[in-house]
């Protein structure tokens, strides 16, 4: 990929897979020391856990998180050893959902032993709020937002939640709420034209007001937390816009778990402001699968995957 402003991604939760980041440890030892350091951090065996499973375990918000996290920072430093060109060419960055605090980190904003404890307790506020409400998420493939929107008001009960929570891209839309509203929105969506709705393998209502639960904990473990200037500009989820201010990364990062996810627009804010072109360092296709949707002629290249 021949650019000279490049913007590397990483993903979110939904990415995880039993295998992820074998190749990397078995390959680079500087993947090797960073998982051994993570398991000291955590006080288990990631790299266990993320190459070997169980998937069920793997799967839990709390296990997840901090498994993306990780193997997002193993690729990026992998690539920084070894590539140093491309990551030379990297002059913004953004993560989507748990990604932003991959992104944070290779921005320098927060060290990895740092920014590995807040994104265990934010797993661990995220599992702890949904485990109290029956919940979850759905991708609404083909369906604009507006409709999409005005469905959910349709369908949701007098005392539930159902909103798009993770704005993807043209035609990719995920909601997020009760599960009892999400199931009755199958099929009307189906109904009302959407290609087909897919439930998310997360554990519940991400992106909502059903996530408030979680925030108190998560505030104050980023109100603890040294975080820097970043290098470069991280994009927001909340705001799609760019930011380097310590203060500022720190708020967004409290308002992130019950806002909508503005995947799209941070996208095409990315290219006004520049970007011509992107990586995704981490595991899976994910995002490199939006970017074709939301802009097609845009350079893409992954690295993290064999």
């Amino acid at each position: 990929m021949d650019v000279t402003s490049c913007g590397i991604l990483f993903p979110g939760q939904g990415a995880q897979n039993v295998g992820m980041g074998r190749w990397l440890c078995e390959t680079y030892p500087v993947a090797k020391e960073l998982f051994a350091e993570a398991g000291d951090v955590l006080g288990y065996d990631l790299a266990d856990l993320c190459q070997n499973g169980p998937a069920e375990k793997l799967d839990a918000t709390e296990f997840s998180q901090p498994a993306l996290f990780t193997v997002g920072i193993a690729a990026a430093r992998v690539l920084s050893q070894q590539h140093p060109e491309r990551v030379a060419n990297v002059t913004a960055t953004a993560g989507l959902s748990l990604g932003e605090y991959t992104a944070v980190c290779f921005a320098d904003g927060l060290d990895f032993a740092d920014a590995l404890r807040l994104v265990q307790r934010r797993g661990q506020a995220m599992q702890a709020a949904a485990d109290a409400v029956q919940s979850g998420m759905a991708s609404v493939i083909g369906m604009d937002l507006e409709k999409l929107q005005s469905l959910c008001d349709q369908v949701r009960g007098e005392d539930e939640v159902l909103r798009p929570a993770n704005l993807l891209c043209p035609g990719n839309i995920a909601v997020s709420g009760h599960l009892s509203a999400i199931q009755r929105l199958q099929p009307a969506a189906v109904e009302a034209g959407a290609m087909k709705v897919v439930p998310l393998s997360v554990a519940g209502a991400f992106h909502t007001s059903l996530m408030e639960p979680a925030v108190e904990s998560l505030t104050q473990a980023l109100a603890e937390m040294p975080i820097r200037e970043t290098r470069i500009p991280v994009y927001s989820n909340v705001d799609a816009a760019p930011h380097q201010s310590a203060e500022e990364i720190r708020a967004l990062l409290s308002r992130q778990v019950t806002q909508p996810v503005m995947w799209e627009a941070s996208i095409r804010r990315m290219i006004d402001d520049g970007i011509q072109g992107f990586l995704e360092a981490g595991t899976g296709r994910v995002l490199r699968g939006t970017l074709k949707r939301i802009e097609r002629k845009i350079p893409t290249d992954g690295f993290g995957d064999e």
